[in-house]
């Protein structure tokens, strides 16, 4: 089964990775964000090797953003992301796992679900019948 695991992050620290930008993560000292980044090289080592990741990408700042509705048959677009928040899509990986509770280990072990969060969201088929 594939998992979507969707990374947050505040658009005021926005780079990436982003873990090594926020400011709880810069106010550690550089020897355990050298091994947060370390632990993050591994993990995907590891699942890359495994098979499991699939794919994996980081987004642009939201203020490149542009979101589009259709209303009326009529097509607006405006700038900025889909909904106001402090916490905003930031990237994604996509993973191939036995299970829910292995494709909720992965997220955890991201960096980013220290600072933030790491959604895992079950991929459907175009069949839909997995769920």
């Amino acid at each position: 089964m594939k998992y979507m695991l969707l990374i947050y992050g505040n658009p005021e620290n926005w780079g990436h990775p982003m873990f090594l930008n926020v400011p709880e993560s810069l106010a550690l000292p550089a020897a355990e964000r050298a091994g947060m980044t370390a632990r993050f090289e591994e993990l995907i080592k590891e699942i890359t090797e495994s098979g499991e990741l699939v794919g994996a990408e980081p987004l642009a700042d939201p203020l490149n953003t542009r979101t589009v509705r259709v209303r009326g048959g009529v097509a607006a677009t405006t700038d900025g992301p889909f909904v106001e928040a402090k916490e905003q899509l930031a990237g994604y990986f996509v993973v191939d796992c036995e299970s829910p509770g292995r494709a909720a280990e992965i997220a955890a072990r991201l960096p980013d679900a220290r600072f933030a969060a790491v959604e895992v969201r079950p991929v459907m088929g175009p069949s839909g019948q997995e769920m």
